[in-house]
């Protein structure tokens, strides 16, 4: 571990008071709660030539993966769960992590089933 730099935490921030501790699970800065962090699965159904109701960026040349950049209100990716922001890990088993964004695309628009 000697080849490794020091790395020091900065110190734990108790909540302020005025927060009461029956309360802080429902504040958002001291709310705990990290299964919207988790990865899940989505299912899609789509007609053929329908709209997926989202829109992704990034892909192999950003070196940092596909993510969900809009979602369309109403829309069957919104009433999924799918939320701007969320990584795309996977479709209908091929692995999204290092996809240019062209293939991506092109897995997503021609699938009939999307799960993700």
């Amino acid at each position: 571990y000697d080849d490794y730099p020091v790395v020091f935490l900065p110190p734990y921030e108790n909540p302020p008071t005025w927060i009461p501790p029956h309360e802080r699970i429902y504040h958002s800065d001291y709310n705990n709660e990290l299964t919207q962090f988790l990865p899940r699965t989505i299912i899609l159904k789509k007609p053929s030539g329908a709209q997926l109701g989202f829109n992704i960026r990034g892909g192999k040349a950003s070196q940092l993966g596909i993510f969900i950049s809009k979602v369309i209100p109403d829309s069957d990716a919104h009433r999924a769960g799918l939320q701007e922001g969320d990584q795309v890990l996977a479709v209908n088993d091929v692995d999204f992590q290092d996809i240019e964004h062209s293939k991506a695309v092109e897995i997503l628009k021609t699938a009939r089933e999307i799960i993700m």
